[in-house]
């Protein structure tokens, strides 16, 4: 549990907001807590973007859009992967952080500005700059099901329900978490630029070699920037075991009538 609330203050949190008490009750279920990613004094490290399901279908909307946004940050903006998550009630979660504090006029424009590229039909009343938020993994008090981070490949599995059923386990919360890095100050700059411009140019990740029969693939093993929608059983497998996680499955097929 102490390398998830590790994890979880570097990437999100502003410093000092919650005592490791305080966390630790909330990943336990204990209690929700009100997360505000915005200090008191109105700066903020992290970005978390909500894509709702509104119609309730199948692999719906919600979840292709979020992909082409993940997509997009990368490989058009040159921002390190973001972190993916269940909601616990009705969508995912994309998670952005910054190595170094920005106000939260800059944040609101740099979203602002997110939005009019990527997602101009996204209510901008969603935003979560200023206002609490569910940090994964907690549990939702009005569902009763828990919000997490997950591997982007398994994201379209839940998007007729978007929780979990049980607590997810702190290890492969803190794994999905270690690899990721806040964007440096240059990084944001560029990207608000890009942004501002209303231009886009491809910053392939150093030491990625692509190939469009398998993917994007690093030393054998599938990158955080592998297009999100197309990661295979095996590839999620094979990510976990990379990360010394033994995969379990939640879903059983009903036996034949």
């Amino acid at each position: 549990m102490q390398k998830l609330i590790a994890q979880l203050s570097r990437l999100y949190l502003p410093a000092g907001a919650f005592s490791p008490e305080m966390l630790a009750r909330h990943v336990l279920g204990q209690t929700t807590l009100a997360v505000n990613l915005t200090s008191d004094d109105g700066w903020t490290r992290a970005l978390m973007i909500p894509f709702c399901n509104v119609d309730g279908g199948e692999e719906g909307p919600h979840w292709r859009q979020l992909c082409a946004v993940a997509q997009a940050l990368q490989t058009e903006l040159g921002l390190p992967a973001p972190a993916v998550s269940t909601s616990g009630s009705n969508g995912y979660g994309l998670w952005l952080s910054l190595q170094t504090p920005v106000s939260k006029a800059q944040a609101q424009r740099f979203l602002a500005l997110l939005r009019t590229a990527y997602f101009p039909d996204q209510d901008s009343s969603l935003d979560a700059i200023g206002g609490p938020v569910e940090l994964p993994p907690c549990l939702n008090p009005s569902s009763g099901k828990w919000a997490a981070f997950i591997h982007p490949g398994m994201g379209a599995s839940f998007a007729d329900e978007s929780g979990l059923e049980m607590a997810p386990p702190f290890a492969g919360q803190a794994a999905f978490l270690e690899g990721l890095h806040g964007m440096t100050p240059a990084q944001f700059v560029h990207a608000l630029a890009l942004l501002e411009q209303g231009a886009a140019t491809p910053a392939p990740a150093s030491g990625v070699i692509a190939d469009p029969a398998v993917g994007v693939v690093v030393a054998g093993v599938f990158a955080d920037n592998l297009l999100l929608r197309d990661a295979t059983l095996e590839d999620i497998v094979r990510f976990l075991h990379a990360k010394q996680i033994e995969p379990t499955f939640r879903h059983l097929i009903p036996a034949a009538v």
